[in-house]
């Protein structure tokens, strides 16, 4: 599995990119509307599940990747319901953002540990899911911040969630197999 995320390396580095760029952007414009925010939540989630999904999908061999698959899904599906339903209320788009948050986080800690005899050094990942559902309870737990205290807290998970994945890639990309 190790070698498999180590070969797509630079796909968790896009998702990191990616991610530091739409909390650089909604940390730099505090004053978005919810709409606004909406439109670029639904285009970072749906960035972010389609990296993901391709990392699951570029795997050549037969390996453990669901978990990675259904990251990816509920990405693609948060990003596309929010394209969808513009005019969502700000209490669904909140709810929409936690349980993402909190579904991603989950997936991304059940599938190192799940595996973790095939990764190494799968704290970052861990770590990182562990960061995405402490951000979704946050989210939820206070559904009736303002949207102005709500793009902050994303911005500041999207970033944080950013570093750690170009931390991994950077970790995978170094990354060489033990010789047999």
């Amino acid at each position: 599995m190790l070698h498999i995320l180590a070969k797509n390396w630079w796909l968790l580095l896009l998702r990191g990119m990616v991610a530091i760029l739409f909390g650089l952007f909604a940390s730099a414009m505090p004053e978005l509307t919810l709409v606004v925010l909406m439109i670029l939540y639904g285009a970072y989630a749906l960035a972010d599940g389609i990296f993901a999904l391709a990392t699951a999908v570029g795997a050549e061999e037969i390996t453990p990747k669901w978990w990675l698959a259904i990251v990816g899904l509920f990405g693609v599906a948060a990003g596309l319901a929010t394209f969808y339903w513009p005019g969502v209320t700000a209490l669904v788009l909140i709810l929409l953002i936690g349980t993402w948050t909190i579904a991603r986080g989950v997936m991304e800690i059940i599938g190192p540990i799940k595996f973790r005899n095939e990764i190494d050094n799968e704290w970052l990942l861990i770590l990182s899911g562990l960061l995405s559902v402490v951000c979704g309870i946050i989210v939820l737990a206070q559904p009736e911040a303002g949207a102005f205290a709500l793009v902050w807290l994303i911005a500041a998970c999207a970033i944080a969630f950013g570093v750690l994945m170009i931390a991994l890639s950077l970790r995978l990309e170094n990354y060489r197999p033990a010789a047999l």
